[in-house]
């Protein structure tokens, strides 16, 4: 696999699926990153039909609890959990296009 594109120092994050849907119209060649770092198809993802499904699930910081606001507001601690961002490069209409940011959907 090529890595997330996250330190090993990084932990936390929750799970949040291991789906997201191809943008409407997307051509090949079509290159998908997590926090920048470029995936493998095959190993890391496979596209099927209009979705792009992940090997493993794309992680997200999820929600703070009270303490951990607090901590932050006053600023004892930052927040170093996982939170990846899938992108995805692809042609449409013979033109380069990237959607960022892309929507994880549930398993």
């Amino acid at each position: 696999m090529s890595g997330r594109g996250h330190t090993k120092s990084e932990k936390g994050g929750v799970p949040v699926g291991r789906r997201v849907a191809l943008p409407r119209g997307a051509e090949p060649p079509i290159k998908v990153y997590i926090n920048g770092v470029v995936q493998e198809e095959d190993s890391d993802y496979r596209i099927v039909d209009d979705a792009i499904i992940f090997a493993e699930p794309i992680m997200k910081e999820g929600k703070l609890g009270g303490f951990r606001w607090l901590s932050l507001w006053v600023g004892l601690v930052g927040t170093y959990r996982k939170h990846e961002v899938v992108d995805v490069e692809y042609r449409l209409g013979g033109r380069a296009q990237l959607a960022s940011d892309v929507e994880v959907l549930p398993d």
